[in-house]
């Protein structure tokens, strides 16, 4: 296990090198940027509502994975006190129920959750949040517990699917902010599963890094912003004291992606910004032989336009031998739902389009449609063998409800 982590061990080495990141957010809908302590707010006791009533339909024909719906609502009520100017404290619960669903099983979602008839939760999945954040030097923000986590890390679809802001479990585990003008950065360890001596499962946390380089810009109003993207993702499960788990066997796996990009204001009767981005990725089984591709790598092109409260955007994909971990499936070459079934050099194109509207102080609404378009590849099934696998039309849509309203109770 030391083994597995000393790769780990270095990289946050170099990240504590660095100012930590304010994470780029893509989507109009998920993105929700959390500011920085300031000290002006010592002494305020707080009750947040943080939480997202939802309806998301994948209609997926692709052999890597089936459709479904997410019907429901997750919501966070926190309390949180700032004792110090440096210091917050927040305290509270997540809650995620899927409309018709009564039972729920009883462990960390990390994705939309598999059935377990032994123990449940009765109305809601519920887990305690806690967060403890520091101010720990200029521009720079220390969490322990409930991270600012999912989309806010800024991951490109390939590395994650913002799906996950739907259905899976807050992020936990320590995690640092630093924000520079030459450079974002963020980067955080997400421990997942927790065992004990004799348990039957395997520990399990994530290592990530997402970095944003800014070379130094124009102070025209209109000028260009290069930006070079370089994220890093690494999943361990495995474990020393359970000694009765059936699957002792350690797995590592790392994605990784870095490129180049630039946003170009635009002139207009709305506020309008173009977005042009490349990336190269790549994935990497360091341990285990659990998934079918020891190596693999990705290319991925796209471009977006927001114009006010609206985005418009398209981008392609290919891979070879590519895992994505916790991305989208649909940017993978392996099946999440037919057992065994690899695709040979998949491309997707995809063309989305987003709709997002403030309602209020802490309230708002939007829409979001994507189209994959995968194009025909070779195909490889255990049984069958190699066969020729037809072009497929996939969507995506949905429409939330955002709330995010914070009262001031009292200063202390």
């Amino acid at each position: 296990m030391l083994k597995t982590l000393r790769p780990l061990f270095i990289l946050t080495c170099l990240t504590l090198l660095q100012p930590s990141a304010q994470a780029q957010l893509d989507s109009l809908v998920f993105g929700v940027r959390h500011a920085p302590i300031t000290p002006e707010e010592r002494g305020e006791l707080r009750v947040q509502v943080e939480g997202m009533t939802f309806l998301q339909n994948n209609e997926y024909k692709s052999k890597l994975i089936k459709g479904y719906t997410l019907p429901g609502i997750w919501i966070e009520p926190t309390m949180s006190y700032q004792p110090l100017p440096a210091v917050k404290m927040e305290l509270g619960v997540h809650l995620l129920h899927f409309w018709g669903a009564e039972k729920y099983p009883n462990f960390n979602y990390s994705d939309l959750a598999s059935w377990h008839g032994r123990n449940t939760q009765d109305g809601f999945h519920a887990v305690p949040m806690f967060r403890a954040q520091l101010t720990a030097a200029k521009n720079l923000q220390l969490i322990l517990g409930t991270l600012h986590g999912k989309s806010n890390h800024g991951l490109a679809a390939p590395l994650y699917n913002d799906e996950l802001n739907l259905s899976s479990d807050p992020e936990t585990g320590v995690q640092m902010l630093w924000n520079a003008p030459w450079v974002d950065l963020d980067t955080w360890v997400n421990w997942e599963s927790f065992i004990y001596r004799k348990d039957s499962g395997q520990e399990s946390f994530s290592f990530g890094l997402s970095a944003r380089f800014k070379p130094k810009r124009s102070q025209k109003s209109h000028s260009w912003e290069w930006y070079f993207p370089v994220q890093a993702l690494f999943q361990h499960r495995g474990g020393e004291i359970n000694t009765e788990a059936e699957d002792r066997v350690i797995k590592t796996w790392v994605n990784a992606a870095a490129g180049v990009g630039v946003n170009i204001p635009m002139a207009g009767r709305y506020p309008t910004l173009l977005n042009v981005e490349a990336l190269a990725a790549g994935f990497n089984q360091q341990a285990g032989d659990l998934l079918p591709f020891d190596n693999g790598f990705g290319l991925l092109g796209k471009a977006s336009l927001r114009i006010g409260r609206c985005k418009i955007g398209a981008s392609y994909w290919f891979c070879k031998d590519f895992v994505s971990v916790l991305g989208n499936p649909l940017y993978s070459a392996m099946s999440i739902s037919n057992e065994g079934v690899t695709l040979d050099k998949p491309q997707t194109l995809m063309v989305e389009g987003e709709y997002a509207h403030k309602l209020g102080d802490g309230f708002a609404w939007g829409v979001q449609v994507r189209m994959f378009h995968q194009f025909a590849c070779g195909l490889y099934a255990p049984e069958e063998g190699w066969q020729h696998e037809k072009a497929t039309m996939n969507l995506a849509a949905g429409v939330y409800l955002r709330l995010c309203p914070s009262f001031l109770l009292k200063r202390l």
